[in-house]
């Protein structure tokens, strides 16, 4: 991210966090809940994009992978598992300390870096992931926009983010900062993006939003794919043909 786009404040509220980040029943429970899903949703657009083998363990061998807004890692190692040569870039140096250490625990090689994107080495990935975090950066516009100048020819974006909707703001925000679901002053409501709007944003930046699905309620599993995208979704872009 570069310094047009990182909320100092966003990040000295999540670096506070990062202590905490590994914990399922921490501060972080409610990404612990959401990751299953969204890796479901990533495989599948993995496979489907590259005409994989959905069997296959290790889908991203010979690919690069970058995300963008890493926190400590719950995405990088997964992607990394998967095979990708994974970067990953956040805000907060608290948060890329702790993904270090626990990725050396993991025994899982991970270039991390904190700080700006634009200070990254030149080049561009394979697949270009950025989870719940273009809600928190200062300008939207120029995030994604260096988030496609990333993305390399024939490569894969896929984002997540929560929708501006009356009923996030009173389940994401509301109810779950006052029962301890996530910490206070995590979101800020206003900042939301309506998909319309994340999708433009996209498109500005060259790309193509090419599927879309709501990220909703399960009372079984916390969250499921598809459904209302009332609360959360998730997108997929690519360059076009």
């Amino acid at each position: 991210m570069s310094s047009a786009t990182i909320n100092p404040n966003e990040a000295a509220h999540f670096g506070a966090l990062a202590a905490d980040w590994w914990d399922p029943h921490g501060s972080s429970a409610m990404l612990h809940k959401l990751n299953p899903v969204r890796l479901a949703y990533i495989r599948g657009q993995i496979d489907a994009h590259w005409h994989g083998d959905t069997r296959e363990r290790r889908p991203l061998t010979g690919k690069s992978a970058l995300d963008v807004g890493c926190g400590a890692g719950l995405l990088a190692e997964p992607l990394a598992r998967m095979g990708a040569a994974v970067t990953g870039v956040d805000a907060a140096p608290e948060n890329i300390a702790a993904a270090k250490a626990h990725a050396v625990g993991q025994g899982l090689a991970i270039d991390y870096f904190a700080g700006e994107l634009a200070e990254l080495p030149k080049g561009q990935f394979d697949l270009v992931t950025s989870m719940e975090v273009v809600e928190h950066v200062s300008d939207p516009a120029a995030f994604i926009a260096e988030l496609a100048a990333r993305l390399a020819p024939g490569g894969l974006m896929i984002l997540s983010t929560p929708n501006r909707t009356a009923l996030s703001k009173l389940l994401l925000v509301e109810a779950a900062e006052r029962i301890g679901a996530v910490p206070r002053g995590t979101h800020d409501w206003d900042q939301f993006l309506k998909p319309e709007e994340l999708t433009e944003l996209i498109e500005d930046a060259g790309l193509e939003v090419f599927d879309r699905t709501g990220l909703s309620p399960s009372a079984a599993k916390g969250f499921k794919l598809g459904g209302s995208e009332a609360l959360n979704y998730l997108v997929a872009a690519r360059w076009p043909a």
